[in-house]
């Protein structure tokens, strides 16, 4: 299959917004991840003598199948870059190529490297070598077609919280798995059942694949539209995906988990944190914890007794 890469660039001082808000519009169009081009990207000497160049202009390039509704999904891009310019005063410039998959698979792995997320958990790309420590906890991924490869800041901060309210033994839930890199973490950290839900069935796919390279067994993955087919009870839930999907998300979420459960949600613009902080309050989630990193913002939250009262 070919790919169209959609790459907007911008100036201005306001680099990280109009990166997070450009990224913002992608996710919207149902693009599972995007590619980050920062000039002030420094790889650092451990990277080695191949690292890359950064690219000279900040800017976001996302992908479209090259299909007969690509015209469509351009235009709504568009579209929604001169809704942006209009309310913020962020222009953009928006160019087009064409690609094939596997170029599309192989040229952004140059520019993921091992990296430390928190003091003992190592996210490293499957294609790297990496000397782990004794007390490190190594998280082996390869996202293929699907988003995730766990060094984003929604990310990161889905697995702080991971670490700090995840008990021994406990049901995992991962809503949107992308690369099942939240799954892979949680089963390392100690949890007794992890289980994935994505609506993209490659993503599905590549998350299993993941799991099978992280020793990670039993887990179970399904293709399915959020929580709709979930029936049992899980102590932890973690959403890392948009703020309006979040937002949606909250009823179903109340009724699988379990009593005192901990909700974790991330993918979160600071522009939406209050609104995604109101309405868990307003769904009987009780928030114990926030995390900000790069204008993006994690909430972890408990299950109340008046959650599981207006779920029924």
């Amino acid at each position: 299959m070919k790919w169209i890469a959609s790459t907007v660039t911008f100036d201005g001082p306001e680099h990280d917004l109009a990166t997070d808000l450009v990224a913002d519009i992608f996710y919207s169009l149902d693009l599972k991840g995007v590619v980050v081009n920062d000039p002030e990207m420094d790889p650092g000497q451990a990277w080695g003598e191949d690292a890359v160049r950064p690219p000279q202009t900040p800017g976001v390039t996302g992908h479209f199948a090259d299909t007969p509704s690509a015209a469509d999904h351009c235009k709504a891009l568009e579209a929604a870059l001169r809704r942006l310019a209009a309310t913020t005063g962020i222009a953009t410039r928006v160019a087009y190529s064409r690609i094939d998959e596997q170029d599309w698979a192989d040229a952004w792995k140059e520019y993921f490297w091992p990296e430390k997320i928190t003091d003992t958990i190592v996210v490293k790309p499957s294609w790297r070598e990496y000397p782990a420590g004794p007390q490190e906890i190594i998280l082996e991924i390869d996202p293929g077609m699907a988003f995730g490869t766990g060094t984003h800041p929604t990310t990161t901060l889905c697995i702080r919280m991971i670490q700090t309210h995840l008990q021994p033994g406990d049901a995992f839930l991962d809503v949107g798995t992308g690369s099942g890199i939240l799954m892979i973490a949680a089963a390392k950290l100690g949890a007794g059942a992890v289980c994935g839900v994505d609506n993209d069935e490659v993503a599905v796919s590549v998350a299993g694949k993941n799991l099978k390279t992280n020793r990670i067994e039993p887990f179970s993955l399904s293709v399915g539209n959020l929580v709709e087919n979930m029936h049992q009870p899980f102590d932890l839930v973690a959403a890392n995906i948009l703020a309006e999907v979040i937002l949606e998300l909250l009823p179903e979420v109340t009724t699988v988990l379990a009593e005192s459960g901990i909700f974790v949600c991330s993918g979160i613009i600071t522009a939406k944190k209050k609104v995604v902080l109101s309405n868990l309050k307003k769904n009987g989630f009780a928030v114990v914890q926030v995390l900000e990193k790069e204008g993006w913002v994690a909430i972890a939250s408990r299950k109340t007794p008046s959650a599981r009262l207006d779920a029924r």
